[in-house]
């Protein structure tokens, strides 16, 4: 055996490189074998063959290939290319192929699967099955019993006769009984008097399943077709209340001379009740109900024969309510799952699919249909129930019995109703999909708090509810999750009221303030509002004109900002190179989806609320005496404003029972609040959302937040980079800038050209680069040109100088250009003033005597006061001078700017989120800058301040030019200017100088 099997192998290995060579010959063409491409090609062929590594082939691809191939013939309505084709392939895979052992081999799926890859279009391929005859197998007519019992003696009884028994026989014996007619559930009215005749009675009813009408005996004998015109009445008790029909029919002929009896169609109240579940199961076809344009009507002629037409009129059109409810909700359901192949959560409107009849629902009303289905399949399997039992039980089973039994699905099917037409009927085509998601979402939690007003009738309908909001929610949810814990805002549909700017990437230094859009929708749903979240994060709900209130998702109010911070400081983290950022991924991969933790904080909830009999008839006594307390304080306080209303400080008394805070705001002292009979309620759904939702969310927003603080102050030194725009553009940095702004000043006042940009970068390299060499590369200054108007005013010339600081990524978030600008109106502001405090500083009294004094009289005769007057004069307005510009410098310097920035420093440190640290940032840069008189507002008293500062220049270049340049009509014009400016400052500011908000300046 050993030696034939590797018999065998060799031949196949000869077989296969025989076959190898003629596939080269064909391919390539060439015939030459001892050619050196022909061997090459030879070798990489037969080595593919031997040692590939293509995988083998997977049935289950195979298989879903079959099948989506019949599934798209069956679309293009080739049913019968369809039917050869499933049926051919079966076939295939069920025969026995040479040297393979089994069916559905794996010899099986590579030739099928070879002819799948070598097709082309299936579909587009006319293909007619050719007739093949198959072999017929011969029959063995040799009778083996004969030949093998040959010369055996057998015993066969003393009846030789007698056929064998068989156990097929015996269930053609039992098939052959009478069929009774209860089995079809059809019952009819009878008298007991009928029932005993009925049961003397023998009818000799034999089945024969061969004969040619044997489905008209069946129906003759099951349920008389009252469907069809002229049908034949059934036969009923003649008993009065049998017949009220035709003795109301009487009457009327009786006493109107004008009434024609109509042509009626009997049915019984069985067959009414069978048509009713069908109706509500919903069925389409029926003959009681009829279906016109979407509407459900009642057929006009049918009756009963113990009931008077109007009374069942009045019954069935109550029920065609229902039943034309059921049909929408149910075609809204065909509508929805019509998109989807398979059996998931789908959703979409009857409206939806009118307006975008090519693409797929959006996955909030998909949640809703699912949670749809999931009730009528509940609903259903109740009616199953019950037609079941009406087959099945004896007693008679009447029509107001069965609809009190559904009257609660009733109930919830009317609210079910309710919601579907206002969240979605009733939504016009062509709203966008966020308008349709929020509306939904809104009008489920509406509804919950309508029904919950109503107390306890409504506790089903609040439970239905509830249950229907937590499905249809979830895609919120889920959307919301991966964005706070992954960083991926996904939303494909455009459903979620925050939608992402992709124009903007997310290293852009606008990212916080321009990447997210937030959708606020009008209750009308008419208009739709696009607020650009600038860096608030709120909902921008109140910018909205006062005839039409804007709002979005409910149930996301209290916790919208927090889901835009952690949205996006996720994303933004997501982006850093950071160790925090790696363990913090690692924590995401471990933890819960937001919706599962929602889920199980609900039941938890819920379980902790269940207590045993005993506790809950105690906490039931106490709960009675706290209302009793608690009415007395509601009834005192409606007294005082004149209501005398015993029923309305009963309500006021449980409503303040059920809230938290109710010990902090009634100090009663020994009042009980019951928490144990608590259901789904509204005031308790709100309580579940705060308890069961919101912490989750806030713990996101802490992680994410916390998170992105720590990397930004850590890893991308937040902090230094506030601290050096303090330093330079503040002049916190007192020595390094001094250095910088002296030489400057030094220049003006020997008449030197300073406004060279490589003069001033040079003179700031080498002031910063002493103490502060890694910012020394950062800091440039750039010259602008200024209004040559303004230049007439020395003060005025310092304009032309613009710092700069270049900050990187993502502290730009912080520090963006806007707020350079403001640091600049200050750093200039604080420039003018040091350079009229240097000038004044600088002026010297050195080398003046009585003898120059004299010289000066004599070289200019014409200056009529004595020179040591004038001298006073000029030293006393230098001193007022100073007294001014060091009062304004000191108040700026250090309760402008030193508190400010301790107090900014402190909130800095204190900021939980991006967004808040924003916040921090402009409202410290609004203060000084406010502060500081720059405001449009205030800026005649800032030109004031200019006025005095440009005097002081003025006064320096006079003193520096000496005694004999100085004239007394030009000294009495500066003391004159001074006093005007420094009254006007006085009159303006003396109310902000005594409430501490702005410098003494007399």
């Amino acid at each position: 055996e050993l030696l034939h099997g590797n018999l065998n192998i060799s031949m196949f290995m000869l077989r296969m490189q025989r076959e190898t060579k003629a596939l080269i010959r064909c391919i390539s063409g060439v015939e030459d074998e001892d050619d050196q491409n022909f061997q090459l090609a030879l070798k990489f062929a037969w080595t593919n063959f031997r040692f590939h590594r293509y995988l083998d082939v997977d049935s289950h691809k195979v298989q879903r290939s079959i099948s989506g191939i019949y599934e798209k013939l069956m679309v293009h309505s080739d049913v019968s290319k369809a039917e050869s084709w499933m049926r051919l392939t079966e076939e295939f895979l069920n025969t026995p192929l040479p040297n393979t052992d089994g069916t559905k081999s794996d010899v099986h799926y590579s030739v099928l699967s070879l002819l799948l890859l070598l097709s082309g279009s299936p579909s587009n391929t006319n293909f007619t099955e050719r007739p093949r005859v198959k072999e017929a197998e011969e029959v063995d007519n040799f009778d083996w019993a004969k030949y093998l019992m040959e010369g055996e003696d057998i015993d066969i009884g003393p009846y030789p006769d007698t056929p064998e028994w068989s156990e097929e026989e015996s269930e053609d014996d039992d098939s052959q009984q009478p069929i009774s007619r209860e089995d079809s559930g059809i019952q009819l009215d009878r008298t007991p008097q009928e029932d005993q005749d009925n049961n003397n009675k023998t009818v000799p009813v034999t089945w024969k399943g061969e004969t040619p009408d044997a489905r008209a005996w069946l129906e003759q004998h099951v349920v008389t077709p009252y469907w069809v015109a002229h049908a034949p009445r059934f036969p009923h008790s003649l008993h009065l209340h049998s017949n009220l029909l035709n003795v109301w029919d009487q009457h009327l002929y009786n006493t109107d001379p004008l009434y024609l009896p109509e042509e009626k169609a009997f049915v019984t109240e069985t067959q009414v009740i069978r048509e009713t579940l069908w109706l509500l199961s919903g069925v389409k076809k029926h003959f009681i109900f009829q279906h016109h344009d979407g509407k459900v009507s009642v057929r006009n002629n049918v009756v009963v024969t113990h009931l008077t037409s109007n009374c069942l009129r009045s019954v069935l059109e109550h029920i065609a309510v229902y039943g034309q409810a059921v049909f929408r909700l149910q075609r809204f359901i065909d509508e929805v799952t019509g998109y989807s192949s398979e059996p998931c959560p789908p959703g979409s409107g009857s409206s939806y699919s009118s307006k975008k009849g090519s693409e797929p629902p959006f996955r909030t009303y998909q949640a809703f249909v699912w949670a749809l289905n999931k009730y009528f399949t509940s609903f259903k399997e109740e009616l199953t129930t019950i037609e079941r039992e009406i087959i099945c039980n004896d007693e008679t089973v009447t029509l107001s019995a069965v609809l009190e039994r559904l009257n609660p699905h009733l109930a919830q099917i009317k609210v079910l109703h309710k919601v579907f037409c206002t969240g979605v009927a009733e939504v016009p085509p062509e709203t966008p999909n966020v308008v349709r998601a929020s509306h939904l979402l809104n009008t489920l939690y509406k509804a919950i708090i309508e029904y919950d007003s109503i107390g306890e009738a409504s506790e089903q309908a609040v439970a239905l509810l509830f249950s229907l909001w937590t499905e249809t929610v979830r895609p919120y949810l889920e959307i919301v999750d991966e964005w706070i814990v992954h960083g991926h805002l996904f939303d494909p549909a455009k459903e979620f009221i925050i939608q992402r700017n992709k124009d903007v990437p997310v290293n852009h230094r606008d990212f916080w303030y321009a990447t997210y859009t937030l959708y606020s929708v009008s209750e009308t749903v008419e208009n739709e509002e696009k607020l650009n979240d600038a860096a608030s994060g709120s909902s921008g709900g109140d910018q909205g004109s006062s005839n039409r209130q804007l709002t979005m998702v409910s149930f996301l109010k209290p916790v919208l900002k927090q889901i835009i911070m952690a949205g996006k400081s996720m994303q933004l983290l997501r982006n850093l190179d950071s160790l925090t950022m790696s363990t913090f991924c690692i924590a995401d991969a471990e933890r819960k989806s937001l919706y599962t933790l929602f889920l199980e904080s609900v039941q938890s909830r819920l379980c902790s609320q269940e207590v045993s009999p005993t506790d809950t008839v105690t906490e039931q006594q106490a709960t009675r005496r706290s209302l009793i307390k608690m009415q007395a304080i509601i009834a005192q306080n409606l007294e005082i404003e004149d209501v005398h209303d015993p029923l309305l400080a009963i309500n006021f008394a449980r409503l303040y029972l059920e809230q938290t805070d109710f010990h902090e705001r009634f100090s009663g002292g020994d009042f009980i609040v019951d928490r144990s009979s608590q259901a789904v309620t509204c005031q308790t759904f709100e309580l579940t959302l705060r308890s069961c939702l919101y912490p989750h969310i806030e713990r996101r927003y802490i992680e994410c937040c916390g998170n992105l603080m720590k990397t930004l102050k850590k890893d991308y030194k937040l902090l230094e980079y506030l601290q050096a725009m303090r330093n330079y553009f503040l002049l916190e940095a007192g020595d390094t800038m001094y250095d910088f702004y002296t030489a400057i000043f030094d220049k003006v006042q020997e008449k030197e050209s300073w406004q060279q940009p490589s003069f001033l970068n040079v003179q700031l390299q080498e002031a910063v680069g002493q103490r502060y060499p890694e910012d020394s590369g950062r800091l440039s200054v750039f010259l602008e040109t200024i209004d040559p108007a303004r230049k007439k005013h020395p003060v005025n010339n310092l304009e032309v100088l613009t710092l700069g600081y270049k900050v990187p990524w993502p502290v730009d978030i912080v520090i963006s250009s806007e707020c350079q600008k403001i640091y600049n109106q200050v750093f200039l502001l604080l420039l003018q003033i040091k350079w009229a405090k240097y000038s004044l500083d600088t002026l010297r009294f050195s080398g003046m005597n009585m003898h120059e004094n004299n010289l000066v009289m004599c070289k200019y005769p014409q200056v009529k006061e004595p020179i040591n007057q004038q001298i006073h004069r000029m030293c006393l307005l230098r001193v007022k001078l100073m007294h001014f510009v060091n009062s304004l410098h000191n108040y700026i310097m250090t309760r402008i700017l030193h508190s400010t920035g301790l107090e900014f420093q402190h909130q800095v440190q204190e900021a939980k989120d991006l967004d808040q640290l924003i916040k921090i940032h402009y409202r410290y840069l609004a203060t000084i800058h406010d502060r500081c008189l720059l405001r449009e507002k205030v800026s005649f008293v800032k030109e004031a301040i200019m006025k005095v500062l440009n005097l002081v220049l003025i006064f320096s270049d006079r003193w520096q030019a000496g005694f004999g340049a100085w004239k007394i009509e030009s000294i009495d014009k500066m003391e004159s200017d001074f006093k005007n400016c420094h009254m006007f400052l006085v009159t303006i500011l003396n109310k902000a100088v005594c409430r501490g908000l702005c410098f003494p300046i007399n």
